[in-house]
């Protein structure tokens, strides 16, 4: 098998048609590659040093000082924990992500089981259960007590109704009566969520205690 190591080399020398950090980071990483297929150390090879510099040229041009991309990092992390995981995993979707998957069903575990408590249901007379599906699909998350049935679920056809909730009677009926769809950020504020729920399916509503968000 017979490797063209030279390449690497002639973009080092003129890497002027590289111009975005998409590109020389392909380029890199295809020179680190070459290196290596040629039994080189890519830490001092000329071609890797070289155009990992053009990278840094790229990465710079726009003049932004590193006090400016600290404090643009540091405002995208603050709206970050502003925003609960499971409205990003909405908003960008989890196909064919294992590790978004992961934190899907982690985190809507324990969403509705902040419902469950928000609606003051026992142990006993509720499960939650999980079924993840094949790798294109959210799968759901559902919650199914005596008198309620709640899922949720990143695959619906229209956005703002990740979550999907009917009446129910007793914990062997799946079909229930009229479904109804909300937005997940409404899951994120249970109390207010369960109040509404109880509303819509003419249930007793909870006792009401201070609202909560979900963190």
């Amino acid at each position: 098998m017979s490797y063209d190591i030279a390449i690497r080399h002639r973009q080092a020398c003129d890497p002027s048609a590289i111009t975005t950090l998409k590109a020389a980071l392909h380029v890199i990483e295809a020179a680190i590659a070459d290196a290596r297929n040629a039994g080189l150390d890519i830490e001092t090879d000329p071609a890797v040093l070289f155009l990992a510099r053009h990278l840094g040229a790229i990465a710079t041009s726009d003049q932004a000082t590193s006090l400016v991309l600290r404090r643009r990092c540091l405002d995208t992390i603050a709206e970050i924990r502003r925003r609960p995981a499971l409205v990003v995993l909405a908003q960008r979707g989890i196909a064919y992500d294992a590790e978004a998957k992961a934190l899907f069903h982690a985190d809507g575990r324990r969403a509705l089981r902040r419902l469950a408590e928000a609606l003051m249901l026992e142990e006993d007379t509720y499960n939650i259960r999980s079924n993840k599906g094949g790798s294109a699909v959210s799968g759901e998350i559902t919650l199914h007590g005596e008198t309620i049935w709640v899922q949720l679920s990143l695959d619906c056809r229209l956005p703002e109704q990740e979550v999907l909730f009917r009446g129910v009677s007793g914990r062997r009926d799946y079909l229930g009566d009229r479904n109804h769809w909300t937005s997940v950020r409404d899951l994120l504020a249970p109390d207010r969520f369960a109040q509404r729920l109880c509303r819509k399916l003419g249930l007793a509503q909870p006792e009401t205690i201070p609202t909560r968000l979900f963190a």
